[in-house]
């Protein structure tokens, strides 16, 4: 049972949401629906040989199978690849052919459409081109066929692309320690804003991604969703995680003060909201005095971060279409690796990056020139 002792009425964060342009995206066809379905693997692949009988138990084996097989990728990735396939298969129709079989000559003109389309669209980005051909790839493997992204028709076109598009990447900005203190101070003191205070101060102090705040539940097998669980401490509280990287843990220690604990805010909102079991972190009634039993979804949390750095008044000096551009679920990470006073290789094993260059690219303000080969060089 989850109710509230404490009173009082917010409204959840809003935010603008974030939408990637598409280009060369045709307008729905008769029969689209019923063609993009078809086109589609969801674990399709996975079925017994053609000289094996099914059975009962045969069939139960497949399903599950394909249960594995979809679970192999993450959700949001899942998610990401059917939408390339939905736009490349579309952008072939429009052209009067067909995805399948593969065809390296038009994913050479569809990358070139992605880059400089025809249509007055915007131009994708590198980085989202070769997300869409990351998609494509994963796509045609799901359906038993090779694609060669090494062909002279993809490889030199995609080349010819990252040489005269490339940009340095954009990158979120960090949110700093006063930064997150302004930030939590904005919320109320309702259930929905101890939840809220809890998600940005764990996920500040875990570096954590959005996705892996909103999957951790009280207890391991507390839910066939779960991404993870959490124990709680005298010193600090253990987050074991089943993230991109695999199983891993996060130790959260406490604050210095019970206004900025993260481990005592986490506390607070389990015990209000009377959470004992399932997700942590999870919606509230309209009036925000009760916790309801459905998990949030990822996208809360950066509906929250960019809500909150715009009452915060957060670089106020930028224009606020600007100012929530700048903030993302990412700010969280970088954050933390740009705040933290300690040895780098400790915020690479928070953050669980595979290499300290990774971790550097999250610093936004370290010391730079502490080694300065110029003058270890003489000059």
């Amino acid at each position: 049972m989850r109710n509230l002792t404490n009173k009082g009425t917010r409204t959840e964060a809003s935010g603008a949401t974030e939408a990637e342009i598409s280009s060369s995206t045709p307008e729905d066809t008769p029969n689209s629906n019923e063609r993009d379905a078809r086109d589609a693997p969801d674990g399709a692949s996975i079925a017994l040989p053609s000289h094996v009988a099914g059975s009962g138990t045969l069939d139960r084996l497949v399903d599950t199978a394909r249960d594995y097989a979809k679970a192999s990728t993450a959700e949001n990735t899942n998610k990401a690849y059917a939408a390339d396939w939905k736009h490349f298969a579309r952008w072939c129709r429009l052209k009067g052919t067909d995805p399948l079989p593969t065809s390296p000559e038009m994913i050479g003109l569809y990358l070139t459409d992605l880059a400089a389309p025809t249509n007055g669209s915007l131009a994708l980005s590198v980085s989202t081109i070769e997300r869409r051909l990351s998609g494509l790839a994963w796509n045609y493997a799901q359906r038993g066929v090779s694609l060669d992204r090494k062909n002279r028709h993809i490889a030199t076109v995609l080349a010819g692309i990252k040489r005269k598009h490339a940009r340095p990447p954009v990158q979120k900005e960090a949110i700093l320690p006063q930064d997150i203190l302004a930030m939590v101070a904005t919320l109320s003191h309702d259930l929905r804003g101890l939840r809220d205070r809890a998600i940005l101060l764990i996920g500040y102090a875990g570096g954590l991604r959005r996705s892996e705040i909103v999957s951790i539940d009280v207890h391991k097998d507390d839910t066939t969703d779960s991404g993870g669980w959490v124990e709680i401490l005298e010193d600090g509280a253990v987050l074991t995680l089943n993230a991109k990287t695999g199983w891993r843990e996060v130790e959260i220690g406490r604050g210095s003060t019970e206004r900025t604990c993260p481990v005592h805010a986490l506390e607070q909102w389990l015990h209000f909201a009377r959470i004992d079991s399932g997700p942590v972190f999870v919606r509230t009634s309209r009036d925000g005095n009760r916790a309801l039993d459905t998990r949030l979804s990822d996208k809360h949390v950066a509906r929250l971060i960019k809500a909150t750095v715009l009452k915060s008044g957060i670089r106020s000096d930028l224009p606020e279409k600007d100012r929530v551009a700048l903030f993302s679920g990412h700010s969280l990470r970088a954050g933390l690796a740009s705040s933290a006073e300690v040895d780098e290789r400790y915020v690479q094993k928070q953050l669980a990056h595979a290499s300290a260059e990774m971790t550097r690219r999250y610093q936004r303000r370290r010391d730079r020139f502490r080694v300065n080969l110029t003058k270890a060089a003489g000059l």
